[in-house]
């Protein structure tokens, strides 16, 4: 199987590499549309700032392209983020994969959001295996508000998306290549349980 994690300026691509590696899976990392379009699965990871982020999509010119991959895509932390409409990072328009909204966690928080924390109202085959009681890796100051993509739940002050999905396109806030044996079982999930 040919997975592909999509190259650009985020930083946990060598972590997500390493945890795939970890599952027996050597993947490509790559901005190259050709071997993007070839893979069977793509990871969209990130770590890092979505107006910056952004603008290495567009000169990449993986913008457009983004949207419209035909295999399973997953999105990781700002990889989630930047598959949605909009971001108040920066205020940037991000890829509209998702049609939600990127909200900044309110002054009476402690940002970033960090640390464990558990997920619920869990949906679909990404979470099979999970319970309700399991805890995911978390570093971010900003949340994709829930809405009816929402496959899975996370509290920090509110309720907010923790996971997204839509036809093709999965996304998860939290870092599962940082989230030990619970995150190990979501990217095996999304390598041999998503089709």
């Amino acid at each position: 199987m040919k997975v592909a994690i999509v190259k650009y300026n985020a930083g946990n691509v060598q972590s997500v590499s390493f945890a795939l590696e970890r599952l027996g899976i050597t993947p490509l990392v790559t901005d190259v549309h050709e071997e993007l379009l070839a893979a069977d699965k793509i990871i969209f990871p990130g770590v890092g700032e979505a107006g910056s982020a952004m603008t290495y999509l567009r000169q990449a010119n993986l913008e457009k392209l983004m949207p419209q991959f035909k295999q399973p895509v997953l999105g990781i932390c700002l990889g989630l983020q930047l598959m949605c409409r909009h971001s108040e990072e920066s205020d940037t328009a991000c890829l509209g994969v998702f049609p939600v909204e990127v909200k900044r966690f309110n002054q009476g928080l402690k940002v970033p959001h960090m640390g464990w924390n558990t997920i619920h109202s869990l949906k679909g085959s990404l979470f099979e295996g999970l319970s309700e009681k399991d805890f995911l890796y978390y570093v971010h100051s900003y949340y994709a508000e829930l809405s009816d993509y929402t496959i899975a739940q996370t509290d920090y002050g509110l309720s907010y998306s923790a996971a997204l999905h839509k036809d093709n396109f999965y996304a998860v806030q939290a870092h599962p290549e940082k989230s030990a044996q619970a995150g190990a079982k979501i990217l095996e999930n999304f390598i041999k349980r998503i089709q």
